[in-house]
């Protein structure tokens, strides 16, 4: 009876419409006579030029109750563009399915379209009659199927009614719906109150597929199947030991082939007691999988396919909510490649992203399985840990990150080594929601980038106050050059023979009225970061030179001035200009110059360090290597430059002694001087012991505390007239 009474109504509805919008004549003209030729007896095609049109008629055809099934809409109109009237339409016809014309496809407006839920295609302009009547058909057959799920939906309605005035238990209920279920386009699925399968069409098993000979006695296989074949089980849990308080629809449920079903379910209750479940699925794959894809790629980065940062945090806070409840800890870790800006600069962008996305790879070898790594910035990655019982889980990744990048990586034939540096902060004891996690994950990786090789550290609270502390510090440093709070000490180097003073090397020293004597060690690096300490050297330069004039003129034997150059300093362009300004300036001869720069320097750029050397050394201007023995130089390599003197590094001096493991290096080092014909300079001696020790080992100059700290040049003066 239910069934005759929903057909005869059927029949009386009006002949369905389909509605076109256009503001070109020519195109909606066009695309009228298109789907008049090929649907035109089946369905009324009405066209409209504007939004205001188009809404006036389907206002006209909603009096006359003709039913909507599609509205085929132009992208970009004057005054209401296509993606605004099909989200305003939406909302007053959200049965009639819409489709967008477009030429561009803009990712914003069809990403706002598809957020409102509102698009069920977009047809690129201009389209082919062909595949427009097959979008359009596909959208027609479609919306057929939502009707008859209406149908469906009525039935079920009415026949619950007919239940419960009948007073009939599921099992006799069930008995009235078994021919609606096999003529239904959707799977169904009926479980009793303790989710025993009760019956099911073939639809569901096509859908599924499942085994023609499996049978309702198979309960627990056939959801068990089911759940296996979901991505996200969860979504959609058969086997809850508690149903559903609501019903509730259109859950999407992802499938490990790829696709995509819409379910459905209605609980079924008798003398409002539930007895059962009646789930339906659907194909929804075609209508899902354009969102899909916009989905993924708005989320992921194009390089590397790992998730955006908004992907993480999402993931972090509902990880922190999960911790709360259950009482266990999480990790965030932030990750930077050390001195990738560099292989970018040196072999190339293109270089840099193939090493990016073998990075990225390599980085998911190294998580769990529930674990997530997003890519946070351009050489920055971040790790979620979503449950670690201590933090031994999280040193065992951070080590294992380590361990991984020790092997170098392979692009265009070439090996290129890289470290990391690692910052980490877990859930509770270093923050309890995602803001304050990151940024203090973020606090520990600055931390790491300090010590510049392969190392972790977690989050300490000191870090908050000294980072405070050094912007305060960086404000005064902009200020320090023009208010001359600048002052140079100069240290002796003394020749162990004669034991007169050889050299001066000047140091500079900030003393700052509000905080005192700065070390260097302190504001140096933060100079080198900021770029004032281009300003502030050629200073140095100037004063030292000017203070070397000083003791000539005042009848001191001549000896070298030691200048240090900064990174930054020799990768000026004007660096030797600057320097032959300032010996004419001060009238101080090239030779009673020495300029140092670290080993390190002279790695960045071989040719470029070469000219420069060449050109300052053809001056008549003395070159040391600092810091000797702390790089990677070999003696091939160290040929190539025109140095004058090796500095060995205070680190292999300062505990030296006859039995000691470094003696070895300094022979050797002094050794390789001496083969080169260069002078060798030992700092950090602070004892007679050591310093005899030296002189029998052939070095022949000596810096230290032994002889002088770094004074003021008033008592470096003195010196000279000791020595």
């Amino acid at each position: 009876m239910v069934l005759s009474v929903i057909s005869k109504n059927i029949k009386l509805m009006a002949k369905i419409a389909i509605i076109c919008i256009d503001d070109e004549a020519i195109i909606l003209d066009s695309l009228g006579k298109q789907l008049k030729r090929n649907l035109g007896q089946n369905y009324a095609i009405e066209l409209a030029s504007n939004g205001q049109e188009a809404l006036a008629i389907c206002k006209e055809l909603e009096t006359e109750g003709t039913a909507i099934a599609l509205i085929i809409s132009d992208h970009i109109m004057p005054g209401m563009s296509g993606d605004e009237l099909l989200i305003g339409l939406h909302d007053i016809y959200p049965k009639a399915l819409k489709i967008l014309l477009t030429g561009k496809a803009g990712a914003k407006s069809v990403g706002n379209i598809v957020n409102a839920d509102a698009l069920y295609r977009y047809i690129s302009k201009p389209w082919e009659e062909t595949d427009l009547i097959l979008t359009v058909k596909e959208a027609l057959r479609c919306y057929g199927q939502q009707q008859k799920l209406a149908e469906q939906n009525s039935i079920l309605e009415k026949t619950n009614k007919l239940l419960n005035q009948s007073n009939q238990k599921l099992s006799r209920s069930l008995n009235i719906l078994l021919a609606t279920l096999e003529a239904a386009d959707d799977g169904i699925l009926v479980l009793d109150s303790q989710n025993n399968v009760i019956v099911f069409n073939q639809q569901f098993f096509t859908l599924w597929e499942i085994a023609p000979q499996v049978n309702e006695q198979d309960s627990n296989w056939i959801l068990n199947l089911i759940s296996q074949q979901l991505i996200s089980p969860i979504a959609c849990d058969l086997k809850a030991k508690e149903s559903p308080k609501h019903n509730k629809k259109y859950n999407l449920l992802k499938l490990r082939n790829g696709k995509i079903l819409e379910s459905y379910f209605q609980i079924q209750q008798l003398e409002n007691e539930e007895v059962g479940l009646v789930w339906g699925f659907r194909d929804v794959t075609p209508r899902e999988q354009p969102k899909v894809f916009l989905n993924y790629e708005t989320f992921h980065d194009n390089l590397t396919k790992l998730p955006r940062r908004k992907i993480l945090t999402n993931k972090l806070s509902k990880a922190i909510d999960q911790a709360k409840e259950n009482s266990y800890m999480l990790a965030v870790i932030f990750v930077d490649l050390n001195r990738f800006k560099k292989i970018n600069k040196t072999l190339g962008y293109q270089v840099g992203d193939l090493l990016l996305q073998q990075v990225g790879n390599r980085l998911k070898d190294c998580i769990r399985e529930d674990d997530t790594i997003a890519r946070w910035g351009n050489d920055e990655f971040t790790l979620l840990l979503p449950k670690i019982n201590n933090p031994h889980e999280t040193n065992v990744v951070a080590n294992r990150l380590i361990a991984a990048f020790r092997s170098p990586f392979h692009i265009a034939n070439k090996p290129i080594h890289i470290t990391l540096s690692i910052g980490i902060a877990t859930y509770p004891q270093h923050g309890r929601d995602a803001e304050t996690l990151l940024k203090n994950a973020d606090l520990a990786l600055s931390q790491a980038q300090k010590l510049r090789t392969h190392n972790y550290q977690y989050y300490n609270p000191n870090f908050s106050s000294q980072t405070h502390d050094l912007l305060t510090l960086e404000n005064l440093l902009y200020s320090a050059l023009k208010n001359q709070e600048f002052i140079i000490h100069y240290q002796p180097i003394v020749n162990v023979l004669t034991g007169k003073i050889a050299k001066m090397e000047a140091l500079l020293r900030w003393n700052n009225p509000q905080l005192g004597l700065v070390p260097p060690y302190i504001f140096i690096p933060l100079a080198e970061e900021n770029g004032s300490i281009v300003p502030i050297g050629e200073w140095v330069l100037q004063t030292a030179c000017v203070q070397n004039k000083t003791w000539q003129n005042m009848g001191f034997p001549p000896i070298k001035m030691s200048v240090n150059l900064s990174v930054r300093q020799f990768q000026q362009p004007n660096l030797v200009s600057t320097v032959i300004n300032i010996l004419e300036q001060t009238q101080l001869q090239p030779s009673s110059l020495e300029l140092e720069i670290t080993e390190s320097i002279t790695m960045q750029n071989t040719q470029f360090t070469k000219t420069i050397l060449t050109q300052l050394a053809r001056m008549g201007i003395n070159l040391s290597m600092d810091d000797f023995g702390t790089g990677y130089s070999s003696l091939s390599y160290l040929k190539q430059f025109p140095f004058h003197t090796l500095k060995i590094d205070r680190s292999f001096v300062k505990d030296l002694h006859s039995d000691s493991p470094d003696i070895a290096i300094v022979n050797a080092v002094i050794t390789l001087g001496k083969g080169l014909n260069l002078n060798v300079v030992a700092e950090g001696v602070e004892t007679e012991e050591l310093k005899n020790l030296l002189k029998n080992l052939g070095c022949e100059y000596i810096q230290g505390y032994l002889f002088s700290k770094p004074v003021p040049a008033e008592e470096a003066t003195k010196l000279l007239e000791q020595y």
